[in-house]
């Protein structure tokens, strides 16, 4: 069969759209074939809003996801693989799906609160892109 993970990501992106949120997607821009600003990567990892009022040419292919944006100014073509795609979420509200980067291409059944470690001190954090 071929991975669910597009379609995941096409159901999540309408269901944004369609509550009226603005739908991001948390991108590991070290992955190979991800064309984004370098000025905006952040730990090898860039935030990028994908609302229709934000970007030109949104396709949500099987294989990646590209589009037209403007950053800083500056017009660039933008090419995320699917392998890229660490998550997609509402920026209002942070619904949405993280995806495993060791999956071969679906969502991680839900699982729960994850337990806690000894000495964890690392807290997950997002960066929003304006």
């Amino acid at each position: 069969m071929t991975p669910s993970k597009p379609y995941v990501i096409r159901a999540i992106y309408d269901w944004i759209v369609d509550n009226n949120c603005t739908p991001h997607v948390l991108i590991d821009a070290a992955c190979d074939g991800v064309v984004v600003p370098a000025d905006y990567v952040t730990d090898e990892q860039i935030v990028l809003n994908i609302s229709p009022t934000a970007v030109v040419g949104l396709h949500l292919g099987n294989d990646a996801i590209s589009f037209s944006g403007r950053f800083g100014g500056v017009p660039l073509d933008v090419e995320l693989p699917m392998e890229s795609v660490l998550s997609i979420y509402a920026r209002e509200n942070g619904q949405g799906m993280v995806f495993d980067d060791d999956d071969a291409g679906g969502p991680n059944p839900p699982s729960g609160p994850e337990p806690i470690q000894p000495g964890a001190t690392k807290k997950p954090s997002l960066t929003l892109v304006k």
